[in-house]
């Protein structure tokens, strides 16, 4: 490697740093364990032939994906640990440390993360890559080791043990999470922020891919993120009225169908009585592989 090429790499990977880390910390709930995966993936990056990859952010973030999936199976490992030391593990050494907290805020929050602490590895990084970062199961089951169908079934089942443990396939359970999203909803249609406020968690995150970004643009201010309960509420106040109960692998969701034809579905992560993630779903290819029930 010439030190051209050495001066890109480094370059490329400062400005992914941000990303990089963001996903670890999401993944271990740890900034120190995060900062050591992210100088792991650049040790990885000055040893690989990257000439031939198209997208190095991907790439780089599969590989910051395989070693934390590594930590998760290392920290399974010590079974003889008992879970408040996992969970302060995972907090940090000092969990009141302002900065710890901050990024803890920033990542997924302390309840959730609690959840993730008790889902197994593959669960977790399944789950933290497609609902916390949008990527393709096709990309996902190369690194945890299974199919694109089976890192589906890993994150619907880390998502239904993250939105009500095991009662989530009750129907009282599952009718709890539809009026959750009904109110949302409603809250949408009769453009009450305080009600969407309501709803949303402090942290809510909204996706939407490409195609929903290109739909929505215009009229909603739709982008590919968007964090905040204000901001997220913003979006949503007075839109949403052709949207229609549905649901998504058996979850509760909503689908946008105009004359029949689903064009949109918004899938949502609750935890508690808070929707904490939404994701908006308009690609066709996207669409037909999901298992949606309009009702």
């Amino acid at each position: 490697m010439t030190v051209e090429e050495r001066d890109w790499l480094a370059k490329v990977f400062e400005q992914n740093r941000s990303h990089l880390r963001t996903v670890a910390h999401r993944m271990l709930g740890s900034a120190s364990e995060a900062d050591d995966a992210v100088q792991e993936a650049w040790l990885r990056l000055g040893r690989a032939e990257t000439s031939g990859v198209a997208n190095l952010t991907g790439w780089l973030t599969t590989v910051v994906a395989r070693i934390c999936l590594d930590v998760l199976r290392s920290r399974k490992a010590h079974v003889e640990e008992p879970l408040d030391a996992n969970t302060s593990a995972a907090l940090g050494d000092d969990a009141s440390d302002p900065e710890q907290e901050a990024l803890l805020g920033d990542s997924v929050g302390l309840a959730l993360l609690v959840v993730l602490e008790t889902l197994d590895p593959v669960e977790r990084v399944a789950f933290v890559l497609h609902d916390m970062f949008a990527v393709p199961f096709e990309e996902i089951a190369p690194i945890v080791g299974r199919s694109a169908v089976a890192a589906r079934q890993l994150a619907s089942r880390a998502r239904r043990r993250v939105q009500g443990g095991a009662a989530v396939g009750s129907d009282a359970e599952l009718g709890r999470r539809r009026a959750i999203v009904d109110a949302f909803f409603a809250a949408s249609r009769e453009s009450d922020f305080d009600a969407l406020l309501a709803v949303l968690d402090g942290d809510v995150v909204l996706r939407a891919d490409e195609e929903a970004v290109r739909i929505g643009a215009s009229s909603m201010g739709l982008a590919r993120e968007i964090r905040g309960a204000k901001a997220v509420a913003n979006v949503f106040k007075g839109r949403a009225r052709g949207a229609r109960p549905a649901l998504v692998d058996g979850d509760a969701a909503a689908v946008w169908a105009p004359a029949g034809e689903p064009r949109s579905v918004f899938r949502f992560t609750i935890v508690g009585a808070k929707i904490v993630a939404i994701e908006l779903i308009a690609s066709p290819t996207s669409l037909a592989k999901l298992d949606l029930e309009v009702t």
